[in-house]
């Protein structure tokens, strides 16, 4: 009985190791503990991808603190009257030799859409670079 027990036991923590992908170990609310904005989103997979949700920024808010500005920095002028919480703003990062590769970053402060890579150093820590052009005249982000 002990036996079938253990190989139970055994046999349910292989499944659950191998049901997260190292890749989807993005997944999830994430918070910026450095740079002049704070902010807060969430990462989820969709169609192989990664995508990221904004959900608050400190200066996402207008002067009363309660309500959420504009998009009205975004090129595509039928965006512009949306509100800047919860929009889609981090796109097409695709895991690649333990990195998040190709996406794409929109900051609604400015209207510019960045190139991004992201690499998860830690299960607590993750770091975005987000520049236009080339990778090396970007700017680093710890979450």
């Amino acid at each position: 009985m002990k036996k079938i027990f253990f190989a139970t036991v055994l046999l349910l923590v292989s499944i659950v190791s191998f049901a997260q992908q190292p890749a989807d170990k993005i997944i999830g609310n994430w918070e910026s503990i450095d740079g002049e904005v704070k902010l807060r989103f969430q990462i989820f997979k969709q169609e192989g991808k990664y995508l990221g949700k904004l959900l608050w920024a400190s200066n996402m808010f207008e002067a009363d603190g309660k309500t959420a500005k504009k998009d009205f920095n975004n090129p595509n002028k039928t965006l512009k009257t949306r509100s800047r919480q919860g929009i889609v703003n981090i796109t097409n990062l695709k895991y690649d030799d333990d990195e998040y590769k190709g996406g794409k970053l929109y900051n609604p402060s400015d209207g510019d859409t960045y190139s991004l890579n992201a690499k998860l150093k830690s299960e607590n820590e993750l770091h975005f670079r987000g520049y236009l052009g080339i990778s090396l005249l970007g700017k680093n982000n710890e979450i």
